[in-house]
Order: structure tokens, then sequence, then C-alpha cells
């Protein structure tokens, strides 16, 4: 019972979910500059220059004990797992915002629209959602506030009604969560976003083996929605 209320919210959070106006809060992805690679002339020679990042070793660190430590090994195992279904439903917002705006969908053709998407994404993701603990559910929930720009509740909200989200709201706060509650990055969500940047950085996969002495767990996500 309590695994399958977790998934359903976290599809719900998932689904494209506009707002009443057909619009989205997801900015849209910024066209990218192209790369010029800088160059010296010196003399008949052309040296061309480029900045290298810097790379982080990761040494692999023995098995800590303690409670601090068990919170983070937990705290950074469920977020390899969370993580790429907040990517996901960033994904879908903004592709949500583009296609209604392009098509202009209002009324019955943005509901259909929206539900063939819904439809489709339960298809997909359920049997993925079912295998998610409660823990890694409510960590989506908080990666989806950061990634979309606004709460669980407000999602839900925007795509169904106040009452449908206050309904999803009581079975969360039941399980100890809270569809609410804002993402904190300078706070409570603070060590959360550091694995966010670490991730960005692109040294997750280094972090992670460092601590499980394995790589990270590869989700199931189609091609089409990474």
């Amino acid at each position: 019972m309590r695994k399958r209320i977790i998934y359903i919210i976290t599809i719900l959070a998932m689904t494209l979910i506009p707002t009443p106006d057909g619009t989205c809060h997801a900015q849209s992805a910024a066209p990218q500059e192209k790369e010029v690679l800088k160059y010296i002339v010196d003399g008949k020679d052309t040296v061309f220059v480029d900045e290298i990042r810097a790379s982080k070793v990761y040494s692999r660190v023995p098995r800590q004990k303690g409670r601090e430590w068990r919170k983070y090994y937990r705290l950074v195992h469920n977020f390899s797992k969370a993580y790429p279904y907040a990517l996901v439903a960033k994904k879908l917002v903004v592709e949500a915002d583009s296609i209604i705006a392009a098509d202009r969908l209002k009324g019955a053709k943005r509901e259909k629209y929206i539900t063939q998407v819904q439809t489709e994404l339960f298809e997909v993701f359920e049997g993925q959602m079912r295998k998610l603990t409660v823990s890694q559910g409510a960590l989506i929930m908080k990666l989806v506030d950061r990634e979309v720009g606004k709460s669980s509740y407000n999602i839900i909200k925007g795509y169904k009604s106040g009452v449908t989200a206050a309904f999803w709201q009581g079975i969360a706060k039941i399980f100890g969560s809270d569809l609410k509650k804002p993402y904190d990055p300078d706070g409570e969500d603070k060590a959360v976003e550091e694995l966010v940047q670490i991730w960005e950085d692109g040294d997750f996969p280094a972090l992670y083996w460092s601590l499980f002495w394995k790589d990270p767990p590869e989700m199931p996500i189609p091609e089409k929605y990474r």
C-alpha cells in the first residue's frame, strides 16, 4: 500500500501538468552559444589555447561507521536513483510548454494531449516507481521542485484541482511527507544541493564509487525521456 501511494504521487508529479492557463513554470532551455577555440599566432605558428576543467580525484574510502555516515550513504544512494527522474520531469515540462504554446492547445485539445502523455508515462514508469522506496519517492518530490520550479502540491493542483491536490497532500502527510514543502538548498536540503552540483560537474559516479566501491545504479529510463 505504501509503495503504491508513493509511486502514484511520484508519477503525478512527473506528468506534464501545465497550469490552468496552459503555461508551465519551468524555464525553457536557452540556445547554446557555439564555442570558438581560442588561438595565438606566433610568427608562422598558430597555437590553439583552451582551458581544461580541473579534475577531482576520489579515493576509495574505507567503510565508515556512525549515524551521520549511514545517513549520508543513504542520501547518496537514494539520490542516484531519484535525480534521473527529476531530470525527466524537467524535460517533460519544457516539452509540454513548447508544444502547448506552438500548437496553441486549449480546452478539450489540451486535455486530450495531457491525458495521452499521462497514459504513456504510466505505461513506461509504473513498474519502475513500484521499486522505489518511500525515501526515494520523497526525494524525487524535492528534486522535482528544484528542477521544475514549483512544489508537487502546486503541480497537482494546476493539473487536476485543489481538491485532488489536498487529497494527495493528506495521503503524503500520513507517511511523513509534505507535497507543499519547498526545496531549501541553503538549509534542510543543503546536502542534496551539494550532490546536484557534483552531478552537474560530472563527478557523481566517482563520488559514488569512492563510497560504495562500485558504479552507481543505472536507472532504466528510455532514451526518449533522457
